[in-house]
């Protein structure tokens, strides 16, 4: 494994981390790479999620929390310079198979660190039950790209208020609540957060690669499109019909369908689920349809954990016909 690594030790905003993470998977020649990296208070959301629905937007300008969009699929985090971020990239097409190899690095590195920790069903990392790291990822031909966190230690006011309401008895309440559903990793070992940093890249990397000035200059145009309204906010028009629905294993799914006189016109799927495979001709395949089980199903392929990570056809009809 390759640690990459810049030419700098500068933070920087989370939009340029995204955009390394994108570059190294498009422009570099190496099998397995990987780098840590911090941001200052900051809010990302999935690929598929709206941000007026996941973000509480005025909370995070008032409190001076940066919101980004990702590519990649899950549920929306808070990440501060009290957490480490993690980017995986390795040249695969099986993206169970990488999931499974990064989450036993994690694995391996908090055993180094004397945790025993487990991986949840939805790959999150587990310390007494309670999460203390969380994955997502998506793919490019020929590359996988993993990213996640890990709760060194964090504002939990800010953590939570940035998500949910911050209404003061509702965020009073809500802090106490995550905190009883996270662990802190402070709390489990005796090494600070640099140290902790360190630990994790010699035990999963055994070479360097340093950036060039010219690779971060490509970097940094390339993280324009992170930093675009449109990449963040997106395009988001109305719909007829809103149907949500929590399917275990799969996410908090929201379909949003257009339709006239039964047909459906447009379908736009919203949340915080893992995307596996090519969702716009998933979704495509559902325009001109009639609304109807025998319909959709006929035009459904019957396996669609290829496209979401273990959704099933029964639940997509399911949400599709509420």
């Amino acid at each position: 494994m390759v640690y990459i690594s810049l030419p700098d030790d500068k933070t920087r905003r989370l939009s340029f981390y995204l955009a390394m993470e994108e570059y190294v998977a498009r422009k570099l020649d190496e099998s397995d790479c990987f780098f840590l990296w911090q941001v200052e208070p900051t809010v990302i959301f999935g690929r598929n999620q709206l941000i007026e629905n996941e973000v509480n937007v005025e909370f995070c300008r008032r409190r001076g929390i940066q919101m980004y969009r990702r590519k990649s699929g899950g549920g929306c985090v808070y990440a501060d310079m009290s957490n480490i971020m993690f980017s995986y990239i390795t040249a695969a097409d099986n993206i169970g198979f990488t999931f499974y190899k990064f989450i036993n690095l994690l694995l391996l590195v908090l055993r180094k660190a004397g945790v025993e920790a487990t991986a949840s069903q939805r790959n999150d990392v587990l310390i007494d039950d309670k999460k203390v790291s969380g994955s997502a990822f998506y793919h490019i031909p020929g590359r996988c790209i993993v990213h996640g966190t890990m709760l060194y230690d964090t504002d939990m006011t800010n953590m939570v208020g940035a998500i949910t309401p911050d209404d003061a008895k509702l965020l009073s309440k809500g802090v106490k609540s995550v905190r009883q559903r996270i662990a802190l990793l402070k709390d489990y070992i005796d090494l600070d957060i640099d140290t902790f940093k360190q630990l994790a890249r010699d035990t999963i990397c055994r070479n360097t690669l340093m950036l060039t000035a010219d690779d971060v200059a490509a970097i940094e145009e390339l993280e324009t499109e992170y930093l675009s309204d449109s990449f963040i906010y997106g395009n988001n028009p109305k719909y007829s019909l809103v149907n949500k629905r929590r399917i275990e294993g799969v996410g908090e799914l929201e379909a949003r369908i257009e339709i006239k006189n039964d047909i459906i016109r447009e379908v736009n799927l919203l949340g915080d689920f893992f995307l596996v495979g090519d969702l716009d001709a998933l979704l495509k395949k559902l325009k001109g349809c009639r609304r109807n089980r025998e319909y959709l199903s006929a035009v459904l392929p019957d396996d669609l954990s290829t496209v979401i990570l273990n959704l099933n056809k029964e639940d997509f009809l399911e949400l599709l016909l509420a």
